[in-house]
């Protein structure tokens, strides 16, 4: 079977091949216990604080920086899976979406939370990509319940625990 297509695109210094292996290890488990059984493609841009509060800006209108910017390109709902006739004819891979890094915010985050900045990466790209397979936390019940049991339970399976 064809593999999942995951582009990485760093446009800030010191992202290294061990983490660029990491994210695509994230996004393939998350991808397999999510039941995507079909060829995906899903764009990364690992950048630094000045460039996602700009995209921030330019998506939600929150001129912010932040540590993780979303842009699915279907609208599913947490459970539901997109067509594999979805599919781009001339790849043959359904296009998942793009997900958006910051390393300076993951940084930060890992150290303000206690942690290691993998595990702070691992937990963002399972959460982003999440939000690419429609879970959201829009609100402080049910949906962020279901997204935080999803994340831990693909955080487990790679091993990374708080």
């Amino acid at each position: 079977m064809k593999r999942h297509y995951i582009p990485i695109t760093a446009n800030v210094p010191g992202v290294n091949d061990s983490q660029r292996a990491f994210i695509r290890k994230v996004i393939r488990t998350a991808l397999g216990l999510q039941g995507v059984d079909f060829p995906c493609e899903v764009d990364v841009l690992i950048t630094g604080d000045a460039e996602i509060q700009a995209l921030n800006r330019e998506a939600r209108q929150v001129d912010k920086s932040t540590d993780v910017l979303s842009f699915p390109a279907f609208d599913l709902q947490p459970g539901e899976l997109p067509d594999p006739e979805d599919a781009d004819p001339g790849t043959g891979l359904v296009p998942l979406g793009d997900i958006m890094i910051s390393m300076e915010h993951a940084a930060a985050q890992a150290k303000e939370y206690g942690h290691s900045n993998r595990r702070e990466l691992g937990y963002l790209v399972t959460h982003s990509l999440l939000h690419l397979l429609g879970y959201d936390h829009v609100d402080e019940g049910p949906m962020k319940a279901q997204m935080r049991e999803r994340e831990e339970k693909i955080l487990g399976e790679l091993g990374i625990t708080r």
